[in-house]
């Protein structure tokens, strides 16, 4: 799980797997264009992605096509945002919201 969140700690990394989200199934240089990086600094960014599992790749020819995998992110959901979402996550939203509004009087 370190390297899920070592890859997602990235806003590159994070605007990569919101392209593959949006259009799987792409070529680096589909990845490339419209980030105003070079080649090589995107294909890191995806080494690293493909690495920590949250993407896969398949050859098609001379292409490598990349996929997005959301099962890394469902498991950092399933151990960590879904324990913390329940009542007392709820209550402390609460307390904050009612504290920032007595500031603000």
């Amino acid at each position: 799980m370190d390297a899920t969140f070592k890859a997602l700690a990235d806003p590159t990394r994070r605007a990569l797997l919101d392209r593959l989200l949006e259009k799987q199934g792409q070529t680096l240089t589909e990845l490339v264009d419209g980030l105003g990086m070079r080649r090589q600094s995107v294909a890191k960014h995806l080494a690293v992605l493909e690495t920590a599992g949250l993407i896969s790749c398949q050859r098609h020819g001379r292409e490598k096509l990349h996929y997005l995998n959301p099962v890394p992110i469902a498991e950092i959901s399933r151990r960590w945002l879904d324990r913390f979402s329940g009542h007392r996550a709820t209550a402390i939203l609460n307390l904050r919201d009612a504290l920032q509004e007595n500031e603000n009087e």
